[in-house]
């Protein structure tokens, strides 16, 4: 039997979606008798996303008692695949590979790459490829990922999870393992920022994926949990890298010392991002003579940062400075010298991402907070009690 420039409607469960139609171009089936597999090659234009599919393999025979045993086989080849369709991200995929199964469980091992690859929010390019094995359902669409390995730009990572519809559900659940052991932090701000990236550095990243059913603003839904490392930490925007280098020599006690310069720095931390809060349990800095550890948390969408600390120096204060300072400070060294540093101070981040604010932060500790908050209820009883005295010996002199 051949089929040619057919289409194919399948339609959606609820009447307001709109029905996906796949262009057949051309489809030969082949039947060698009852009971036996029939061979097939078809060429025809997917649905979402639209891009050339050509197909070869075997089908059946179709099991009427339980369609999904009816087996299957093959091989293909997608092409020219506009991701655009889908919000947020960009670029042509081209994927090819081979499967087998039953339509309950079809196994697919393949490869795929997109070399222009971008996220629209920022718009750079950054060529991502990725080696598969996933197993799909065909009769529902859900699909488990054993680990795929991918490469982003320079940087390998490997993924695991699934794309899964629940019963009650519109739409599916995507949840997924991300293992990036040595990353180019470079590859990952030219994929998130506009323009070019401002930090140089090596990063492992372990975090957990998971996007509730997908409709609406995928970032809304987005939700984040793991951690970082990163190392050989450099800026590229010079009057940033001033200041670290400047951090570093007054850390170590040196601030006239121009050796000290395109020093490298380490980051770690531990994050959650729901609801387009990324919330940092911890966050720590460090370069050679100083070590900022700070907690808070960055409103992606207000893009309010408000982070609280510490920053530890080795060099005692007066020794930060030069020239009569570096004398006038020396009484005051005991006052801050505390906790094993040189010099203890609490600090403050605020602002936002693109013009973040530093400072001392001169607000109370989590324990006097709760300090006073005792002290004012124990102040009010005691007002009460003192102006029921009062109205008493007030009474008593009338």
């Amino acid at each position: 039997m051949l089929l040619t420039n057919s289409t194919l409607a399948i339609l959606p469960a609820e009447e307001k979606k709109v029905s996906l139609q796949f262009d057949l171009h051309r489809v030969r089936l082949e039947s060698v008798g009852v009971g036996v597999p029939m061979k097939y090659d078809a060429e025809l234009t997917n649905a979402k996303p639209p891009g050339e599919i050509v197909s070869q393999g075997n089908f059946g025979p179709w099991v009427g008692s339980e369609p999904g045993a009816t087996t299957l086989d093959g091989k293909y080849v997608f092409d020219k695949a506009d991701l655009g369709v889908f919000s947020g991200i960009a670029g042509i995929l081209h994927s090819e590979g081979q499967f087998t199964g039953s339509l309950d469980s079809i196994s697919v091992r393949g490869q795929a790459s997109v070399p222009d690859f971008r996220l629209t929010m920022a718009g750079n390019p950054v060529p991502l490829s990725t080696r598969f094995e996933v197993l799909v359902d065909g009769t529902n669409g859900n699909t488990i990922l054993r680990p795929v390995v991918g490469t982003l730009g320079k940087t390998t990572f490997t993924t695991s999870g699934g794309i899964i519809k629940h019963e009650r559900d519109a739409a599916r659940t995507v949840s997924l393992d991300v293992s990036m052991p040595k990353g180019n932090l470079q590859d990952l701000l030219r994929l998130a920022m506009k323009g070019p990236s401002f930090m140089e550095g090596v990063i492992s990243l372990k975090t957990k994926i998971d996007i509730p059913p997908l409709t609406g603003r995928v970032r809304e839904k987005l939700l984040l949990d793991g951690e970082f490392q990163l190392s050989q930490g450099r800026f590229l925007r010079s009057s940033i890298q001033d200041q670290i280098d400047m951090l570093s020599r007054r850390g170590q006690g040196q601030p006239k010392n121009e050796d000290i310069d395109e020093v490298v720095h380490e980051m770690r931390g531990a994050f959650r991002l729901n609801n387009e809060m990324m919330t940092f349990k911890s966050l720590s800095f460090a370069v050679p003579g100083a070590a900022v550890d700070l907690a808070g948390g960055y409103d992606l969408n207000a893009d309010v940062l408000d982070f609280h600390g510490t920053l530890k120096l080795q060099a005692k204060v007066s020794q930060t400075m030069t020239g009569w300072k570096r004398v006038a400070l020396k009484p005051v060294d005991p006052f801050f010298s505390k906790e094993g540093a040189g010099t203890f101070l609490r600090i403050k981040v605020v602002g936002t991402a693109s013009e973040p604010k530093f400072g001392l932060d001169r607000g109370k500790k989590p324990q006097e907070e709760k300090k006073t908050e005792q002290e004012s209820a124990v102040d009010s009883r005691r007002q009460e009690k003192n102006n029921g005295n009062e109205t008493g010996r007030h009474r008593v002199a009338q």
